[in-house]
C-alpha cells in the first residue's frame, strides 16, 4: 500500500470546527494525506464571531514543527493563522530548512470579520510569502499586502481568490511573475455556510501538491472540494455555518 503524504498545518484552532487546523484535518484526511498540526492559538469561536482567542508561545509552536519534522517527516506543509510575528519568524526559520511545497494562507480576518493578524505579524508575511510555492490572498488580503504586483514581488506564485466580488460569477486567478497563467470560473453558491472556505482550499492545495500533482492540477482539485463542500454544508450554527467536509469523496 502506497504511504499518504504526509501534510503539515501551521494554523490557529477553531473549537466550533468550521476552520483552522480542524479544517486542515478533515480536508487532508479526505483527500488522502496524512495530516499532522502545529497549533498556533486556540480560539474560543462560534459561527456568529471569535469570542476569545489565546496564542501559544513561539517555543511550543517550534516543538510542534520540529517533533513532526524529526519523525513522521513532511511532504508539503500549510500555514495559516499565525498569531504573533515572533511565531511568524519561528515558522520561517523552521520551514527554510526543507524543501518541500509550502501553501501560505496570509490569514488577517476571520469570516465573521475578526481580525487574527496584527500589522507585526503581517510584516513578517514577507519572509513566508519568499518560501511559499504558493501565497492564496482573497481580495482583502491582496489589497492589505499592497495588491498583486508587491506580492508577487515576494511570493513565485498568487492565486487570487474572487470570492468577494459582486455578481453571480466567480474567477480565481494563477499569476506568477510572467503574468496569469490560469484561471478558474464558477457561479456563486449561495450559502451562508462558508466558514473555513480559505483554510480548506489551502489545506487542500498542500495535500495535492504533497501527491506529487503541479500547482495547477493542485488548485483545480482544491477548488473542486470546496465547491463540493459548500454545496455539502450541514446548516449548523446561527452566523457563518461550516462546511460539509465528510461528506465529500475524493474524484
Amino acid at each position: 500500500m502506497t504511504a499518504p503524504p504526509r501534510i503539515l498545518s501551521i494554523a490557529g484552532s477553531d473549537s466550533s470546527g468550521g476552520a483552522g487546523i480542524q479544517a486542515d484535518i478533515k480536508t487532508i484526511t479526505m483527500l488522502g494525506g496524512y495530516a499532522m498540526t502545529a497549533i498556533t492559538a486556540v480560539t474560543a469561536q462560534d459561527t456568529t464571531g471569535v469570542r476569545d482567542l489565546q496564542v501559544l508561545s513561539p517555543e511550543m509552536v517550534a516543538a510542534q514543527i520540529d517533533a513532526c519534522f524529526g519523525d513522521i517527516g513532511v511532504d508539503a506543509v500549510k500555514i495559516g493563522m499565525l498569531g504573533s510575528p515572533d511565531i511568524a519568524r519561528v515558522a520561517a526559520q523552521r520551514l527554510e530548512q526543507l524543501d518541500v511545497p509550502v501553501v501560505f494562507d496570509p490569514v488577517m480576518v476571520a469570516t465573521s470579520g475578526a481580525p487574527l493578524a496584527d500589522e507585526a505579524t503581517i510584516a513578517v508575511f514577507e519572509r513566508l510569502m519568499a518560501m511559499a510555492m504558493l501565497t492564496t490572498p482573497n481580495l482583502p488580503e491582496l489589497a492589505a499586502l499592497g495588491g498583486l504586483e508587491s506580492v508577487l514581488e515576494r511570493s513565485p506564485a498568487v492565486l487570487v481568490k474572487g470570492g468577494h466580488e459582486q455578481g453571480d460569477m466567480l474567477v480565481d486567478r494563477l499569476v506568477t511573475r510572467e503574468g496569469e497563467v490560469a484561471r478558474w470560473e464558477g457561479r456563486r453558491i449561495e450559502t451562508r455556510h462558508n466558514h473555513g472556505t480559505g483554510c480548506t482550499l489551502s489545506s487542500a492545495i498542500a495535500t495535492c501538491l504533497g501527491m506529487g500533482l503541479d500547482l495547477e492540477e493542485a488548485i483545480a482539485r482544491g477548488r473542486s472540494f470546496v465547491r463540493a463542500a459548500l454545496a455539502a454544508a450541514p446548516g449548523f450554527g446561527k452566523g457563518h455555518g461550516p462546511m460539509g467536509h465528510q461528506a465529500v469523496r475524493p474524484g
